[in-house]
């Protein structure tokens, strides 16, 4: 048995504790001289090794006795340091580490790493660092890495990475070591993110990496682990901190004239903040992505370069290029390298695709895209647009050759969906070139398109995939949908006005697939659901589809009549429209669903559901209130009378508005001779009344020609369709006023019996 009297006894907060007067004792194989090893215990001791044989050591059983039997701090201090004696270095499997656990526990590590006194001539972090090395002991094993014991020691821990003392002082240097460990093995655990960054870790880390003292690299790769596994939360907890590890690795970036800049290329899209990136580490990652991508490099030097440009784009847009002629060039330089890199890994088959990088250029494309169809404040010059839109159109045409080839084992895989997402961009803005090649496509696009309908969870985290495989191992933002058929809608939207494209679409059913997946987005806009949750695509999408289905009223009526699907949306329609109406912010969609309700309710006019339904009824009322209440009378100073003006609700989005409106008028116009039923029902909301009542108080000279045709329009179908119709209009000088506006067909109208 140890003789006591050779420790020298310190007082703790619970009791009597006691420590050698000598900590050097005889270290253990492979422990660093000079460190806290000499005193027996290292956590590196206690790291898992392969399994020895099944026979326990008897010294080891004896010691691990007297561990368990110690009555005292200083016979288990005592104890401890006979069991490190007696387990060589490397020794040590889970098992045996386990049982060492199981003898000391964590009432002592816990007293270690509390206590405020040492004894004469022992620095006073010596007792906290021997309490981490056995923490890190034990954290080696995942099971006690998640014990509560552990979890609550975090906020200790954490202050350990920050706390000042003497940079060279060995001990020191061990306990940095040993916290690092205990807090790597915690984040390896399912909910150890959680539990550090609640106990200002990621703070922690942050000052100890800014600090740049011993150990800052284990602090800077203990980050980018918390980022990649819970970007949110961190940011949530520790902005500032985070924006300031950001500024000084932008510097550096800006700064580096060695391969470290490569390196910070790919460390720096996960310190990109969800929100806002501050201006000066916008300037200095461009200022160093410019000298990186104007130079001559190999593709293990460029690549990380372009994902870190994406993670830019997908983040900023264009605002973190410079304008002027600097700025132009290095976008028009950062295209056409993407461009190529997009060519050069699918036009050649049999190529193995880095599809990571391959999914970064799809994003600076888009980029490219966007400035090129952009009318203002453009970053390139018209020139380079025209040069752009040639070098883009190439690669468009790589990624058709792509998809050709894809089966269907291959569909549901992210690079896939990634590919099928530039397209789409493409078919926004273009689909007059390669005509040919997107006709041959398209059945391809409506069947993938409706697989991942079909299977709507299994292609919203395809979404999230290409996120992570494009820019950055975090959650994805809002800019990318999670289906494909919400990214082939625009493009769809133009090839339904062109015969050839549109025959193609309506062969492969994609109407039928259309009308579902707008049932089931409108179903998100319902009553029940919270609206102000909704990402802007999804009405964004509402749109763009009664776009579609407005072409396909125009030039393929007769497939409105004949497929049954198109009365399910009539359906939806007339129930949808009197509350959307009633809807703030809402008054471009509820023009999109008007607008399309009238011109459907024309082709379907003999349908039940149209005779004067409470359903078709309501409809209608509604449609006559966002008819009847685009334009208003206003006074105007000086003179006596007022002028026709846009209502307030109106004005902000009339330039989208107007053709709807227009269009929904000549609409409503065609429906009253085919419903009989209309005209008595106009009339009971005083709809052509109040018009002619508006029209007499303004004066004729600010009613535009085209305003004048569209009232006019309405009026006279109302006025021969029902005799109280022509009497109300009389009573409201319906006469004088079609004289005044020179309504030839409706003076006309009224004058008759």
């Amino acid at each position: 048995m140890v003789l006591l009297s050779h420790f020298p006894e310190v007082t703790l907060d619970q009791g009597p504790f006691f420590i050698p007067k000598d900590l050097r004792v005889q270290p253990l194989k492979g422990a660093p001289p000079g460190e806290l090893g000499k005193a027996g215990i290292m956590a590196s001791d206690c790291e898992p090794a392969l399994n020895q044989a099944e026979s326990r050591n008897p010294t080891l059983e004896r010691y691990l006795g007297a561990l368990r039997e110690a009555k005292n701090d200083s016979e288990q201090f005592a104890a401890l340091l006979l069991v490190t004696k007696a387990v060589k270095a490397g020794d040590i499997d889970a098992k045996t580490r386990r049982r060492i656990f199981d003898a000391v526990g964590f009432t002592f590590p816990n007293r270690l790493l509390t206590t405020k006194e040492a004894p004469d001539g022992c620095p006073d972090h010596v007792l906290r660092a021997l309490g981490v090395a056995l923490l890190a002991c034990f954290c080696s094993d995942p099971e006690l890495a998640a014990h509560p014991q552990v979890l609550n020691k975090i906020p200790i821990l954490s202050t350990f990475l920050t706390a000042r003392g003497d940079p060279d002082d060995a001990a020191r240097r061990s306990m940095v070591d040993d916290t690092y460990q205990c807090l790597t093995a915690v984040a390896g655990t399912p909910r150890g993110p959680r539990h550090l960054i609640a106990g200002g870790t990621v703070s922690a880390l942050c000052q100890a990496y800014l600090g740049h003292g011993y150990g800052f690299d284990q602090a800077l790769a203990l980050l980018v682990g918390l980022l990649a596994a819970a970007e949110t939360q961190c940011w949530k907890e520790a902005e500032p901190d985070l924006l300031a590890v950001l500024r000084g690795l932008s510097e550096d970036f800006q700064k580096a004239e060695d391969a470290s800049k490569f390196e910070l290329c790919q460390l720096l899209p996960l310190f990109l903040p969800p929100t806002t990136v501050p201006s000066e580490c916008l300037r200095d990652l461009q200022a160093g992505l410019a000298r990186i991508l104007g130079s001559k490099l190999s593709s293990w030097q460029r690549n990380p370069a372009l994902k870190l440009a994406a993670r830019l784009a997908h983040a900023c847009g264009s605002d973190w290029i410079p304008a002027g002629s600097s700025g132009s060039k290095f976008l028009a330089l950062l295209v056409n390298l993407a461009c190529v890199e997009v060519r050069l890994a699918l036009e050649e088959t049999g190529t193995e695709v880095k599809e990571d990088v391959v999914t970064a250029c799809y994003a600076l494309m888009e980029l490219g895209i966007q400035e090129c169809t952009r009318c203002e404040q453009s970053l390139l010059k018209e020139p380079q647009k025209v040069q752009l839109v040639s070098i883009m159109k190439e690669a468009i045409g790589a990624v058709i050759h792509y998809l050709q080839q894809v089966g269907p084992e291959k569909q549901k895989e992210p690079f896939v969906f990634a590919s099928v997402r530039i397209l789409g961009a493409w078919l926004a803005e273009e689909t007059s070139s390669l005509r040919k090649e997107v006709c041959q496509l398209l059945p391809f696009l409506v069947r993938y398109a409706k697989t991942l309908y079909e299977e709507a969870e299994e292609a919203n985290d395809l979404s999230q995939q290409v996120a992570t495989l494009a820019i950055s191992p975090t959650t994805p933002g809002p800019t990318w949908p999670g289906d494909a058929l919400r990214l082939l809608l625009p493009g769809w939207c133009h090839l339904t006005v062109e015969d050839g494209p549109r025959e193609i679409l309506i062969k492969e059913g994609a109407p039928s697939l259309l009308c579902k997946y707008f049932l089931q987005q409108w179903e998100l806009t319902s009553p029940g659901h919270d609206t102000s949750v909704l990402p802007d695509s999804v009405e964004i999408g509402l749109q763009t589809c009664c776009h579609i289905f407005l072409n396909l009223v125009v030039t393929a009526p007769g497939l409105i009549k004949r497929d049954a699907c198109f009365t399910s949306l009539m359906n939806t329609l007339m129930a949808s429209l009197p509350s959307l109406v009633q809807q703030q912010g809402r008054l471009l969609l509820a023009a999109n669903v008007a607008t399309l309700g009238l011109l459907m309710a024309r082709l379907l006019s003999t349908s039940p559901a149209l005779q004067g339904t409470p359903a078709s009824r309501g409809f209608f009322a509604a449609a006559i209130l966002f008819l009847s209440q685009s334009h208003v009378a206003r006074a105007t100073p000086g003179s006596e009378q007022a002028v026709l003006a846009l209502s307030p609700d109106y004005e902000g989005v009339w330039a989208d508005l107007q053709e709807l409106w227009f269009l929904g008028m000549q609409a409503f116009t065609g429906c009253v001779p085919l419903l009989p039923w209309l005209a008595p029902a106009a009339l009971r909301s005083r709809w052509p009344q109040e018009l002619l009542q508006l029209l007499g108080s303004v004066s004729p000279n600010s009613v535009k020609p085209e305003m004048v045709a569209a009232y006019q329009g309405v009026l006279v179908e109302l006025a021969r369709a029902n005799r109280l119709c022509r009497e109300a209009m009389r009573l409201q000088a319906g006469e004088e006023t079609a004289s005044h506006y020179r309504m030839a067909a409706l003076e006309q109208c009224l004058a008759e019996p």
